[in-house]
């Protein structure tokens, strides 16, 4: 299978289109809020929201990557998708952490990647360029292939992400998050409880995309979940590996829904193991509602 990324001219547009649609839809979604926002729809579970926002967001950026690029696949998180006629697709994220929109929870993102491969498929697409934007903060993430990871606040000049010596497993702050439905939580809650007690401490933000950021930038020192889906990794996994961290899914096994492991190489391998053997000790997910 060739994943191969595409030349070094078409990763610098993509990534410069990847930032472009994200600060625009960032924007988009904070400037046009509803003073009254509700939900608009549940998917998985009563609990797991959309509002009108995240749709007219992914519009926006479906329209806008297609009018750039009209060859390329779509993938996104609401309803819509397009096979892609080209070497790639883009995944989209049109608001990750709607629950936090939805609350006024300052912590949420827009991400937007490009890869090569099928994205629907664990192990066969690799992102190759990407951002991730928290509109409220005005913090933007972005990575192309081979160029590293960058941060840019507002309008001051982006820094280069180099992530950091970690500190042992035992004084890392680690992230993760909890999906909707009651059987996966309760699985996740039992593997929290084999994790805790090897960590510093649990961060739950509400953003799988700004936590993955976060460890590149050494807000978080690592990240692990089960249940994330493409769109909530893509464009965070590739700000995270070109800053110099290892994102992985359990064994040998890559990203995937099962779980997603993020930090520096030698704490990664430290919570790695942690994680693996207390989701062996947490038995098979039971479906609830």
């Amino acid at each position: 299978m060739d994943l191969a990324a595409p030349d070094a001219d078409t990763l610098e547009a993509l990534e410069r289109l990847a930032v472009e649609v994200c600060v625009e839809a960032g924007r988009l979604i904070v400037d046009e809020r509803p003073a009254n926002l509700g939900v608009s729809k549940t998917k998985s579970t009563a609990t797991d929201v959309v509002t009108v926002m995240d749709q007219r967001a992914q519009d926006l950026l479906r329209t806008r990557l297609h009018e750039a690029r009209p060859q390329d696949g779509f993938l996104g998180e609401e309803e819509g998708g397009a096979a892609s006629r080209s070497e790639i697709t883009w995944v989209v994220d049109p608001i990750d952490g709607t629950v936090n929109y939805l609350y006024g929870i300052p912590s949420y993102a827009v991400s937007v990647a490009a890869v090569v491969g099928d994205p629907t498929t664990p192990g066969a697409w690799r992102p190759v360029a990407g951002a991730v934007v928290n509109p409220v903060t005005g913090e933007l993430f972005h990575a192309r292939h081979g160029s590293g990871a960058w941060l840019q606040v507002g309008t001051a000049t982006a820094t280069r992400l180099e992530i950091a010596a970690p500190p042992q497993l035992g004084h890392a702050l680690v992230g993760t998050g909890f999906g909707y439905d009651t059987g996966r939580r309760h699985w996740q809650a039992t593997l929290l409880l084999g994790v805790l007690p090897h960590i510093r401490d649990i961060r739950r933000i509400g953003s799988a995309a700004l936590d993955i950021c976060a460890v590149a930038a050494g807000t978080l020192d690592a990240y692990f979940e089960r249940g994330l889906n493409p769109w909530d990794m893509a464009a965070a996994w590739l700000v995270l590996t070109e800053a110099g961290g290892v994102f992985t899914g359990l064994g040998a096994a890559p990203p995937n829904d099962q779980m997603v492991v993020a930090a520096a190489p030698t704490l990664h391998t430290a919570l790695h193991e942690v994680v693996l053997h207390a989701a062996e000790r947490s038995g098979t997910e039971t479906t609830g509602g």
